[in-house]
């Protein structure tokens, strides 16, 4: 695992929620059924718990266990007669270095809502979790949907899914057709859960036909994926991207180099071994150094295998088939402080450093010395250490959101973009706005455990985030009383709503930043 996750993690403090298991036994509940709701859906009836008026539902099993199917398209779950304990989070997908249960029958979804069968016909806010396409589960405190479902009415889904090697190992060109999905199962399970909740969520007081995918990094990034993948095609209905995009996929060629990397770290001869050994011995292998990037373990990425997908998510140009769909996309002004501000010497960096540090973090192939001559003479008055993070988030982050932003600009179907330039005073400010502070805004999540956004105007920015969102849910456009009028993205005015106290829309944000990366082609890292 590389040390940019490390870090993201220890600054973020992520915690698994606890959750407090009803007792019962078959049919007799210890609560009357008023205070442990039972849901039906179409494997067979559950029961959660309340939580400020919201019922909770916590691992539903949406997908069969993955280890008969390993590597292959997930299959729906049997049917159960009985009524299923669903007041707990279902395990996560097999990853490193967490320490929440982990088993590749993973694949589980929650839901908070309202008020059961009642024909509301809430809108679905389906959120994906960040944590690239290598770890992370739908169970973070981060991600509960009660302050949500109680400010705006709205039913909130989360979601489990296999990741890394288990998602997104390439294995196509080794085996036979047992292999032929093995680059997108992880996209595959996603895709099953929402068709759960197309078949499921008007049980829960949601609207099928009105469903929002929300994710942020790796969630966005699976998200603009899932807009270029045809299986996808009408499952929802709007999407918001959270600092994460996925502009090209991995190749074929290089998703091959990084099998090899994994099978020969595993000592395996034959290809059919792998569907077979403990899941544990994958995991251990999964440091190992990528074949193709000049940095981290092993780099996994949705595949472009030419059957479930067809072409590069947003290049050459926004996907077709998701065009009509409205879209936010978003990044924070300060994304590399979470990835690198957990090394206390990138703080202290002197300007002699200063190139040798942004060569492997920038992300680009540009040189190093120009880029900091210009930046010099944008902001004199900054730091090199205060350059470091400028640079790399306009080069590494916030290139793919813009890129995004530009092809649905280009496509006649604009999205709304944004930046949050709100900072946190947590250890004195000196994160700012990093990578992930938005989720718990968007959330209204601020007093959970692991929220980072401490200061006087906290609250007052998760009103204006979460209201923004709820309202784009609701009807697929953003403006509210919270904010000032948001205008669609054009190439000719660059709107982006700048998130802060208080909100204001800006033409082109940091657009001379812009202006000196757009001349290098961008490639994402991992395709």
């Amino acid at each position: 695992m590389s040390n940019n996750n490390i870090n993201r993690r220890n600054f973020l403090k992520s915690s698994l929620a606890s959750a407090t298991v009803l007792t019962f036994s078959n049919s007799i509940f210890s609560q009357t059924q008023t205070e442990s709701p039972i849901a039906s859906t179409k494997y067979g009836k559950v029961i959660g718990y309340i939580d400020n008026n919201v019922s909770c539902f916590k691992g539903i099993r949406y997908g069969a266990d993955t280890s008969t199917v390993r590597f292959q398209a997930p299959k729906v779950p049997e049917k159960w007669s009985d009524i299923k304990d669903a007041t707990k989070y279902g395990n996560s997908s097999p990853q490193g270095g967490r320490g929440e249960n982990q088993s590749e029958d993973c694949l589980f979804l929650n839901v908070f809502t309202p008020k059961l069968r009642d024909s509301g016909k809430r809108p679905v806010m389906f959120y994906i979790h960040g944590g690239a396409y290598a770890n992370g589960s739908g169970s973070s405190p981060l991600y509960d949907g009660v302050r949500l479902c109680n400010r705006g009415n709205v039913v909130v889904v989360s979601i489990n899914h296999r990741l890394n090697a288990f998602g997104y190992l390439y294995l196509a060109r080794f085996g036979g057709a047992e292999f032929a999905d093995s680059g997108n199962v992880g996209q595959l399970d996603i895709i099953l859960a929402l068709q759960w909740v197309k078949e499921n969520i008007a049980e829960f007081g949601g609207d099928p036909n009105n469903v929002m995918v929300f994710g942020q990094s790796g969630g966005g990034a699976k998200i603009a994926t899932l807009m270029a993948m045809p299986s996808a095609k009408g499952l929802f209905h709007k999407a918001a991207t959270m600092s994460g995009q996925q502009v090209t996929a991995c190749g074929p060629w290089n998703g091959t180099l990084r099998t090899k990397a994994i099978l020969e770290a595993l000592k395996i001869n034959n290809v059919q071994e792998i569907r077979t050994i403990p899941f544990q011995k994958i995991v251990e292998v999964l440091n190992t150094k990528d074949p193709v990037l000049s940095f981290g373990g092993v780099n996994f990425a949705p595949a472009l295998d030419e059957k479930n997908l067809l072409r590069h998510p947003f290049y050459p140009n926004a996907p077709e088939q998701s065009n009509n769909i409205p879209m936010i996309i978003g990044n924070t002004h300060d994304e590399t402080r979470a990835f690198l501000g957990g090394d206390e010497s990138n703080f202290k960096v002197t300007w002699e450093e200063l190139p040798e540090k942004l060569i492997p973090n920038m992300r680009v192939d540009i040189k190093p010395e120009e880029v900091i001559e210009k930046y010099r003479k944008l902001y004199p008055n900054l730091t090199a250490s205060d350059l470091l993070f400028k640079i790399t988030t306009a080069s590494r982050s916030w290139r793919g959101a813009i890129i995004e932003a530009e092809e649905r600009a280009k496509s006649g179907f604009p999205a709304f973009a944004y930046q949050l330039d709100w900072k946190t005073t947590k250890d004195g400010g000196k994160f700012g706005a990093p990578h992930a502070s938005d989720i718990q805004l968007v959330f209204d999540n601020i007093q959970k455990p692991g929220a980072t956004a401490e200061g006087p105007t906290a609250q007052k920015m998760a009103d204006i985030m979460s209201e923004t969102f709820i309202k784009f849910a609701k009807t697929g456009n953003p403006n509210n009383k919270q904010i000032p009028l948001w205008k669609p993205y054009t190439m000719a005015k660059r709107e982006t709503m700048v998130f802060d106290v208080p909100a204001h829309l800006e033409n082109d944000p940091r657009g001379e930043e812009r202006k000196i990366f757009e001349k290098v082609p961008y490639i994402q890292a991992g395709s």
